[in-house]
């Protein structure tokens, strides 16, 4: 790796400015905050190892944005997925290589690969939620904020995490009951030669 960038805002963010990341990123208001409280006690109270500990919280994240009430589900509307679809792909082969990505009701998994000289993971996924955000907005004829600030993020540290990972994102719709085949969800997208 040539360099790496460590932040933290309410999650630790570790980005190099090369290699493969999956991400999740949400609507704003798509989970209640005691639920995210929780998360978060969980999280700072256990002892496990940093990796394990992020895998199992994105487990409990990721089942209680599929099972949410709470807020608006406005990625289930096609025009607003279709909009965060064609978003997500203008950065692919400028600064990623999208490898897959599933939009979900309320929330998005997006695996990517970073080229060289790309503008950095915040600024990318910046650029993404900014415009899909501005976009979304104006079709539904809001005002006010649309995606959560902060996204999940993992360095995907090889091949077998990396398949592991497409699995799991490809399986979301049919994991929350929404279809019986992946294939069959609309807004998922798998890159030829990786399934």
């Amino acid at each position: 790796m040539e360099s790496k960038h460590f932040h933290r805002r309410n999650l630790p963010h570790l980005y190099y400015n090369e290699g493969k990341y999956f991400i999740t990123f949400r609507l704003a208001d798509s989970l209640p905050l005691e639920f995210l409280k929780k998360l978060h006690n969980e999280f700072n109270n256990s002892k496990e190892e940093l990796s394990l500990k992020e895998k199992k919280i994105f487990k409990k994240y990721d089942v209680l944005l599929d099972k949410s009430e709470s807020g608006k589900k406005y990625l289930s509307i096609p025009e607003i997925a279709e909009i965060v679809r064609r978003v997500i792909l203008y950065e692919d082969g400028k600064n990623v290589t999208v490898i897959c990505y599933c939009i979900m009701p309320n929330h998005v998994h997006l695996v990517f690969e970073l080229l060289k000289n790309n503008r950095g993971i915040s600024k990318i996924m910046q650029s993404i939620k900014r415009v899909s955000s501005k976009r979304s907005n104006e079709f539904l004829r809001r005002t006010g904020k649309f995606w959560q600030d902060e996204s999940f993020d993992r360095w995907v540290r090889d091949d077998k995490e990396l398949f592991n990972i497409i699995n799991y994102v490809l399986e979301n719709p049919v994991n929350a009951g929404l279809v019986d085949d992946w294939s069959k969800w609309q807004y998922t997208y798998i890159r030829k030669g990786y399934l």
